[in-house]
């Protein structure tokens, strides 16, 4: 698999005192590396999560799903969100963790945890990740999800750090808020079919798709 290493800032120690997401929600899954001696905290479509602890590395897979990596240089604290279509007014998708899995709701609330930890909105650092186009269809979700984050940032006036987004691949992010960096990895061909199939399924029928029983793609 292809590797992309993308290093932010250096940062202070992060506060001991950082909020957290709710670890017991269903789109989110925690557990120990020990190869690599961190806490990987797993995403789901529709789930965000923000830490400052040094011994935590938040990981997703991404087909057509975009990924926002936003922190707050000066402290650490900061997160990723995982979203799977641009936009929707209310986020109406059973309930508020369902309106997650809408960009616009996705975003809104990814950078005001991260505003609210102290951090002034031009010291934001940013990246995105994901919009590939795994499959043809009447519309190409990744492109829309990727032109989507692109224009909201800059409606917004924040600036992206870095990106890498489109092309005809699936990702595996595992991003450190702490530090700033982060690991891109290619999927490979078994793996990136799961995704296909499983994007289809929710594409296909947003009211019904249960978000359970999706976590093998992260084996």
């Amino acid at each position: 698999m292809a590797e992309l290493a993308l290093q932010g800032p250096e940062t202070v120690a992060c506060s001991p005192s950082a909020a957290k997401a709710d670890v017991r929600a269903p789109q989110i899954v925690r557990s120990y590396d020990h190869k690599q001696h961190k806490y990987a905290v797993r995403l789901l479509p529709g789930a965000s999560y923000t830490t400052s602890a040094a011994d935590e590395v938040i990981v997703t897979v991404l087909g057509s799903c975009v990924a926002a990596c936003i922190r707050n240089p000066i402290t650490g604290f900061g997160g990723m969100n995982h979203f799977m279509l641009p936009e929707h007014e209310t986020g109406d998708w059973n309930g508020v963790s369902s309106a997650l899995r809408y960009g616009n709701h996705a975003m809104e609330a990814l950078i005001n945890a991260v505003l609210k930890s102290g951090c002034a909105r031009h010291d934001l650092e940013i990246k995105l990740f994901g919009g590939a186009n795994l499959y043809q269809g009447v519309a190409l979700v990744g492109d829309k999800n990727a032109e989507f984050a692109r224009a909201y940032l800059e409606r917004e006036g924040l600036a992206i750090t870095a990106e890498d987004l489109g092309g005809p691949r699936g990702r595996r992010i595992h991003y450190e808020p702490a530090t700033g960096r982060v690991q891109r990895l290619l999927l490979k061909q078994n793996v990136e079919q799961k995704v296909v199939n499983a994007e289809c399924s929710y594409i296909s029928d947003l009211r019904r798709a249960d978000i359970e029983g999706e976590i093998e793609l992260f084996g």
